[in-house]
């Protein structure tokens, strides 16, 4: 990705220094790929440091963890203050806040930015996420707004706040990723167990993709249908169905967990790829758990009708969890996030890009304080369409024995969060009960209460539960 972006930042007229440990590396780059373009080597950090313009803005473009740190230590005696250092790669947001609060008193700029859309997001315009010292975004506002994606003449790129803010961005763009992807494979599972052929699935797919569906992800979905092996044969059964993961899914989980917010979507993704992962147990299993006797036999089309909604539905669920978990970050980090912007940067050049951004932006600039995307006029109107298609779906799932873990922990969440009362008074009661730590009654809330359930369990409660 690193010399995509250089690549992408000499298209746009500015001059760049390309260094790498291997210098050969960098020797077969200016001699191929950058040849004739405004991109000059350096073949220590010391040439680096020399050749670059005051204040000198230095992107790494390494893998996260130590070998940001150790990169950073070597620059640090070469730089003055003033000087920029931005982390492009997918670090931990903690990461970002550390490194910010270490480089602050040394009057290094810190910048921690998100980059999405791979390889050729970066060669002919990324989703630009950056946050961290805002002192430097007026030195690479201009870089970062012209490399990035447009869309509607916009740049996908805007400021996005303090320390880790453009990295936790990122991480919870990336789960919302995992999640659309996760939701995309169990709909193929279905169309799979109705009986759909590949090239039914990929016209499915590129119908979709004309409509609210319309997205880089349900795009490569039919591409992918539809690509042949030079046999002639369709590649994608062939594959190994086991799926790795790099860790931006699962932080995002963790994260979620850590501020107590039900991002149950994405965990349930990052769970799918955990079980994909152990193939052997799951042939040995398939062997002796009984399966289903159940066939589908309605009709295909209009099940098919229905995937497309319980699809939708769920994607809305996703994003809503997603804007959640932003909401209690930026309360715990005093982060003032622009929720708007946030969806616009992600409308081109990354992964997630789709037109359901844009009614997003709508409902933040219809009230920057909505409480959550359910809650605004067109995604109401939205579940209301597809819940009796999405409810369909789940249950045809059950009957043929087809997992949606993501479908169906999404329906899960949309009942639970649109219920007034929830069982949560029984799992009180059970708390105080073995554990004395007490409850809230209807009406009297703030008053903590211990009820002596046995008649020998005593009056005196153990500690307060409150959720």
């Amino acid at each position: 990705m690193g010399q995509n972006l250089i690549l992408n930042m000499a298209d746009h007229g500015f001059t760049v220094v390309a260094y790498n440990r291997s210098i050969d590396k960098v020797l077969s780059f200016l001699a191929n790929e950058a040849k004739g373009k405004s991109v000059i080597g350096a073949d220590s950090v010391n040439d680096l440091v020399n050749k670059l313009k005051r204040p000198r803005r230095i992107v790494l473009l390494v893998k996260a963890g130590a070998a940001v740190d150790s990169f950073i230590e070597q620059l640090l005696p070469h730089l003055e203050k003033g000087d920029i250092i931005i982390d492009g790669g997918n670090s931990e947001f903690t990461d970002s806040q550390r490194r910010y609060k270490e480089l602050q008193p040394k009057g290094i700029l810190f910048v921690g930015s998100g980059v999405s859309g791979g390889e050729e997001g970066a060669r002919y315009g990324p989703s630009l996420m950056p946050g961290g010292d805002e002192a430097a975004w007026p030195h690479i506002k201009h870089i970062f707004q012209s490399i990035a994606a447009k869309a509607d003449g916009q740049p996908c790129c805007d400021w996005v706040g303090p320390d880790g803010a453009g990295h936790f961005v990122k991480m919870v763009h990336n789960g919302i990723e995992y999640g659309d992807m996760q939701l995309i494979c169990e709909i193929y599972h279905l169309m799979q167990g109705i009986g759909l052929n590949q090239a039914e699935m990929a016209d499915a797919f590129e119908e979709w993709n004309k409509g609210e569906l319309d997205s880089f992800l349900i795009e490569i979905t039919r591409d992918i249908l539809r690509y042949k092996d030079a046999d002639g044969t369709f590649l994608l059964p062939k594959i190994r169905d086991t799926a790795g993961q790099k860790g931006t899914g699962k932080w995002t989980a963790v994260a979620a967990l850590n501020y107590g917010v039900p991002v149950t979507l994405i965990g349930e993704a990052v769970f799918s790829r955990c079980l994909s992962s152990m193939k052997s147990e799951r042939q040995n299993a398939s062997k002796i758990l009984p399966y289903p006797r159940t066939k589908f036999n309605g009709n295909k089309q209009s099940f098919v009708n229905d995937l497309k909604q319980a699809l939708y539905a769920s994607k809305i669920i996703s994003y809503a969890q997603g804007f959640m978990l932003f909401r209690e970050a930026a309360e715990q980090y005093h982060w003032s996030l622009d929720y708007g912007s946030i969806a616009m940067m992600w409308r081109g050049g990354c992964i997630i890009r789709s037109v359901f951004l844009g009614q997003i932006k709508r409902a933040f600039d219809a009230n920057p304080n909505l409480q959550s995307l359910l809650l605004a006029p067109f995604f109401v109107e939205a579940l209301k369409k597809a819940q009796d298609s999405w409810r369909n779906v789940i249950a045809t799932a059950v009957t043929l024995g087809i997992p949606t873990p993501a479908l169906s922990t999404a329906l899960a969440f949309f009942d639970g969060y649109r219920s007034e009362k929830l069982p949560a008074n029984l799992l009180q009661a059970q708390r105080d009960y073995f554990g004395a730590h007490t409850y809230e009654l209807l009406g009297k809330e703030g008053t903590f209460v211990h009820t002596n359930w046995t008649g020998h369990g005593g009056n005196v409660s153990a500690s307060t539960y409150s959720a």
